[in-house]
């Protein structure tokens, strides 16, 4: 298991490659069921998390652009799978999958649990699912609903069948000993389902200051394209 705290600094060259990777994400399309997907061919990085975590403006943040992911104002409003498309506009290398955010209580609860069992589906059993990106919002650290989703990827995670990176959001808000203090407890739930197989970073992560922004963009890609 990997922890950053690191503030932003000025990238290196590794970390430059990464970000200007991730700036070229591009709208491919949008599904509300699973067998609307495309066919699993790509990896595909998928980005999950409450409502309010923060997910859509972390997305944006990591592809440096404003409107690629859609930041409601009104959380829960995204029941979409929207996805991306990464690399050479003729030769993509990946795909990320903005899966809807969970635990608004405003959203209906037939659309909850329909929306529960599409992404539960599509984490445990979508074959060109390569990395999970986890949105906790620092602050609050893993709630009931985020230790419900973890358990939807653990399996996968355990046996190194995919990987797991945990970014707790909105750390600009947090002190330094608060930010210490949120990584030691994110370790501690991630701790319950590392193996010796398992792949799984946790980093402090705030798109106001950019904060993690390069060893983000760096762990992404260096899932799809090993020793990048």
């Amino acid at each position: 298991m990997t922890t950053s705290n690191s503030k932003h600094a000025e990238p290196d060259p590794r970390e430059r490659a990464a970000l200007a990777w991730t700036q070229g994400a591009r709208f491919l399309t949008t599904a509300s069921r699973l067998d609307e997907l495309p066919p699993p061919g790509l990896p595909e990085i998928a980005f999950v998390g409450r409502s309010n975590a923060g997910k859509s403006t972390a997305i944006n943040t990591l592809a440096q652009q404003r409107q690629l992911a859609f930041a409601s104002k009104t959380p829960g409003r995204t029941q979409h799978i929207n996805l991306f498309e990464l690399g050479p506009p003729q030769a993509p290398d990946a795909l990320w999958a903005d899966l809807p955010g969970y635990g608004y209580a405003a959203v209906a609860r037939d659309a909850k649990r329909r929306w529960q069992q599409v992404m539960a589906e599509y984490l445990a059993h979508r074959h060109s699912l390569a990395g999970v990106v986890m949105m906790v919002d620092a602050r609050h650290g893993f709630t009931d609903l985020d230790r419900q989703l973890l358990e939807f990827v653990a399996p996968r995670v355990g046996v190194g069948e995919v990987h797991l990176l945990v970014l707790l959001t909105k750390a600009d808000k947090l002190s330094r000993q608060e930010g210490q203090r949120a990584l030691a407890q994110a370790q501690q739930v991630l701790g319950e389902v590392a193996t010796e197989y398992a792949d799984i970073g946790i980093a402090l992560f705030s798109a106001l200051t950019r904060q993690g922004l390069g060893d983000a963009a760096c762990t992404l890609r260096a899932w799809i394209e090993p020793g990048c």
